[in-house]
């Protein structure tokens, strides 16, 4: 019989293994870009205006007050800052509730309670989803504009200084900054995504998506400044759902000093294999 020394040692071996492998499947993911196609159409340079382009213009025809993209919204207002820095936050949000993108990392709602906008934790009890025109004014001049798409970026973005200098300029589809690539199992009819790298400014940044043939996933993380960042997780082809493996990975995208480990292992039936906590508990 083994030794409990001879068996952690061989436990963490086998761990080791196994994370160097799932940590190179990881990397092979967003190794190569051949076959990814950006998030939504890419833009055409005719003179003609593209609706993403540009900020929410309302048509000279008649149309439902406060209705946008179909859905009915509300004008609300908060402020932020202070002083000579105070800014006036103009915004619309929808009146009934919608269902939400669970793919997209950043979803904007007014928190009643704290009087102010936020991008994560949305809680339908304690505010509304955005959605329509969103502005911010310093004195007379508009330092940020944009529209929301039930409650993430939508078309183009614009901030500027309050000597009304563009800073800069970025445009999303639907939550996703439009640099980003998708790549489907189907590219000629694009009805089953593969793998989605949230792309901004160059950079990875966003919540990251590997699918199954099926639909379902298979890993998810998140970047941040190119780097992964926090908790990413494995699943089983398969198995509904059921999780693989979580690695954790650094929580400051600069911090170069953090060693990635594996946090927890399942087996396909669901027991866990290996327990990071556990295992340095009865190590000692």
């Amino acid at each position: 019989m083994l030794s409990p020394a001879l068996m952690m040692k061989m436990r963490y071996i086998i761990t080791s293994v196994l994370f160097l492998a799932s940590v190179y499947a990881g990397n092979c993911y967003a190794q190569s870009q051949e076959d990814f196609t950006t998030i939504s159409p890419p833009l055409t340079f005719s003179a003609e205006k593209n609706e993403e382009d540009e900020t929410y213009t309302p048509k000279k025809k008649k149309e439902k007050k406060n209705v946008y993209y179909g859905l009915k919204t509300k004008k609300g207002f908060t402020t932020r800052g202070g002083g000579d820095r105070e800014d006036l936050v103009l915004f619309n949000y929808l009146k009934e509730p919608q269902q939400t993108d669970k793919y997209v990392r950043d979803i904007y709602w007014y928190d009643r309670d704290k009087n102010q906008i936020r991008s994560r934790g949305f809680d339908p009890q304690k505010g509304v989803l955005l959605h329509g025109p969103y502005s911010v004014r310093r004195d007379d001049i508009i330092i940020e504009e944009g529209i929301f798409y039930i409650g993430t970026k939508h078309g183009r973005w614009v901030r500027k200084t309050n000597k009304d200098i563009l800073i800069d300029k970025e445009k999303y589809y639907k939550g996703w900054p439009k640099e980003s690539l998708v790549k489907f199992y189907d590219p000629n009819t694009r009805t089953r995504i593969r793998e989605i790298i949230p792309v901004e400014y160059g950079y990875k940044e966003g919540n990251y998506f590997y699918f199954f043939e099926d639909g379902t996933r298979a890993v998810t993380g998140e970047y941040r400044y190119d780097e992964r960042v926090g908790k990413w997780t494995s699943y089983y082809k398969n198995r509904r759902g059921r999780r693989k493996r979580e690695i954790q990975y650094r929580k400051d995208p600069d911090n170069d000093k953090f060693v990635p480990y594996i946090i927890k292992e399942w087996n396909t039936a669901g027991k866990v294999v290996y327990d990071r906590v556990k295992d340095k508990v009865l190590e000692q």
